[in-house]
């Protein structure tokens, strides 16, 4: 995207925010990369506040939660999770895994689709307020990806 349409582009959403009363669009009608950012704040919320008892030093609340937030993870607890989806998440699911995006460096291709996948997925449920399922799945992941990275530090030791 060039420059000129990219402010072009910001200009107009600007202009919606200003619009009272505007509502959320159907997260069904969304673009799956847009769920994913809004799952991408669900997840590292969820994650910084079930990290909060754990230590009060910020350094290793974040290094911790930086970790658990990646794609890498993400995509382990997507695996684990993808077989007791309903018809309607695996919808959402391959959706958000099938959207084009930039890949970093820091995950391979499929680490990262699946994690997109996962955060879009959780996109969806927040916007569509399914809260008691998108707490299972962030408890489910949670639990998964703590024992995930549990296990890797066994193996460095």
């Amino acid at each position: 995207m060039k420059f000129a349409q990219y402010q072009i582009l910001k200009e107009h959403a600007l202009a919606a925010c200003k619009a009272a009363g505007a509502d959320f669009p159907a997260a069904k009608q969304l673009n799956p990369i847009l769920l994913a950012y809004i799952g991408d704040v669900v997840f590292s919320m969820y994650i910084r506040l079930r990290l909060l008892p754990v230590s009060s030093h910020v350094r290793i609340v974040n290094d911790l939660g930086a970790k658990m937030v990646s794609a890498v993870y993400q995509c382990q607890a997507m695996t684990e999770l993808k077989a007791r989806l309903t018809p309607e998440e695996e919808a959402v699911f391959r959706r958000g895994r099938n959207a084009k995006s930039q890949v970093p460096k820091s995950a391979s291709v499929y680490e990262y689709r699946m994690a997109t996948a996962f955060e879009a997925l959780l996109g969806y449920l927040f916007l569509e307020e399914q809260e008691q399922r998108l707490h299972e799945l962030l408890d489910e992941s949670f639990v998964i990806i703590t024992e995930r990275i549990q296990a890797a530090k066994k193996k460095e030791d």
